[in-house]
């Protein structure tokens, strides 16, 4: 088939070729990208046309046939997509889960230390306050909250070790 007569017998089908893959994509620019690449890929194939029979009836079932390929590869990828959010809400669901464990364990392994490393601990790195502050609170010396914090520091991390 020649350039003249594709476009006297397919070109001329292009509104009607709109309206169908818009009634079967339901989206405007997809219609249209569907249309282009009906086009395109009847122009690849103008050489067999000359055997249809009914130029209108094959070119829609053609372009019905690729809006029906676009929906299933959308489909599929929005399948694909849900899987991966579900997976990334469950990895962080699992992550959370694991969290409240290890701090329901890390407060449990404190809540066993000595009275002022236990104190020390939970001043220092729970409520953030500066050693010097620390001193004071407790009665002692810098050096002596420095040495307590690092001796509880290093309790919870052998326990938490044996886990």
């Amino acid at each position: 088939m020649d350039r003249i007569t594709f476009a006297n017998k397919v070109l001329i089908l292009s509104e009607k070729l709109y309206r169908t893959a818009k009634s079967i994509l339901l989206d405007e620019e997809s219609a249209k990208d569907s249309v282009q690449d009906f086009y395109l890929k009847l122009w690849e194939k103008r050489e067999s046309l000359h055997e249809v029979e009914n130029t209108t009836a094959f070119a829609l079932k053609v372009l019905r046939n690729l809006c029906l390929d676009k929906l299933r590869k959308k489909k599929e990828m929005d399948d694909i997509s849900e899987e991966l959010v579900e997976t990334q809400h469950a990895a962080s669901l699992q992550e959370m889960i694991e969290q409240k464990d290890m701090i329901r364990v890390i407060k449990k392994i404190i809540d066993q230390l000595p009275e002022l490393q236990r104190t020390i601990v939970r001043l220092r790195d729970v409520e953030g306050l500066e050693i010097k502050e620390i001193a004071y609170i407790t009665s002692t010396s810098e050096n002596a909250v420095t040495v307590n914090l690092s001796r509880a520091r290093q309790k919870i991390r052998e326990r938490l070790l044996k886990l």
